[in-house]
């Protein structure tokens, strides 16, 4: 089947043959100008009256399509700017680690015996190294700190050098790293060293949703998180013996930020996911919030963990 160009208006008309109810066409026709209709029929899934059925829930309104859709859009700015925190952290304490251990000059923090050495692994601290520096040639020269070093002291430390380097290639870094660094790493975040081997590629493949502003709601990952104190304190449900909630979906990325976060900023996190909830809550008529919370992965006391420590006590 070809797909043709559609007026703002021939949009509107499919909209309601579909059941869609729109009140006003004129703040349709520019939302759909504006956001395009795409990315706003993307968010038409929980109105729905069935997964094969393309026709809306009685009621559906167009407004509560624009809520949904802006309220995924909220809720990415404030997981975007956490990650980011996470991923500033990471970067300091990665080039505190390799800096401290083996050297302050790209020949010394990136030689490849500083990495893993398994056989298995050659290729892939080979490849990673490479792209590394790849990065520090075409990026560096637009960084005045990294120009700085260069041009003064003919090299560029790496607590410098990681502020021109990709989330994903400071992610893989750490899976190359030999398992006594990967160790230290870990006990910085007090955690352990198999829980940041996926916790970091989740981060990864969040940033960049953010960044491209795909949907985000009810994203799913590849990788799951291991089942954590958390899953058992918020009392989560399980099927078939595995948690239905904060595995692969958006409550994972919470509980993951709740061990690598400090305190006071997973509590502001909390607090303003908890804040569009009721916003997004109030502009719902034909579904109820439990169905979006549902379709996010949250738990309904998905706030609780707020006040969990990391032993699951409060």
């Amino acid at each position: 089947m070809i797909k043709t160009f559609k007026t703002v208006d021939e949009q509107v008309e499919i909209l309601k043959s579909k059941g869609l109810e729109i009140d006003d066409i004129n703040y349709a026709k520019e939302l759909l100008l504006r956001e395009n209709y795409f990315f706003l029929s993307g968010y038409r899934y929980l109105f729905l009256k069935s997964p094969k059925d393309r026709m809306f829930i009685p009621g559906a309104t167009f407004k509560e399509l624009y809520a949904l859709f802006n309220f995924d859009r909220q809720i990415r700015n404030i997981f975007f700017k956490n990650i980011l925190i996470v991923e500033n952290n990471a970067k300091s304490i990665f080039s505190y680690q390799l800096s401290k251990k083996y050297g302050i000059k790209e020949k010394d923090y990136l030689n490849p015996d500083n990495f893993d050495r398994n056989k298995e692994k050659s290729k892939q601290v080979n490849d990673l190294l490479k792209k590394i520096k790849r990065q520090i040639r075409i990026n560096g020269g637009q960084h005045s700190a990294t120009m700085h070093y260069m041009n003064n002291y003919g090299y560029v430390p790496f607590w410098v050098v990681v502020k021109v380097l990709s989330f994903g290639l400071i992610s893989e870094l750490y899976t190359i790293m030999k398992w006594e660094d990967q160790k230290e790493i870990a006990q910085v975040y007090n955690t352990n060293v198999e829980s940041l081997l996926t916790y970091f590629p989740i981060l990864a493949n969040f940033r960049n949703l953010c960044a491209h502003e795909d949907i985000m709601y009810d994203h799913k990952t590849q990788l799951s998180i291991e089942d954590t104190i958390y899953h058992q304190r918020l009392n989560i449900p399980k099927e078939d013996n595995e948690y239905i909630y904060g595995k692969n979906d958006l409550y994972a990325l919470v509980i993951v930020l709740k061990e690598l976060l400090r305190e006071e900023d997973f509590t502001l996190l909390i607090n303003e996911l908890s804040f569009e909830l009721d916003v997004l809550e109030g502009k719902l008529r034909s579904i109820k919030i439990e169905k979006v919370l549902d379709r996010m992965g949250f738990p309904l006391n998905y706030k609780e963990i707020a006040r969990l420590d990391e032993y699951g006590g409060e």
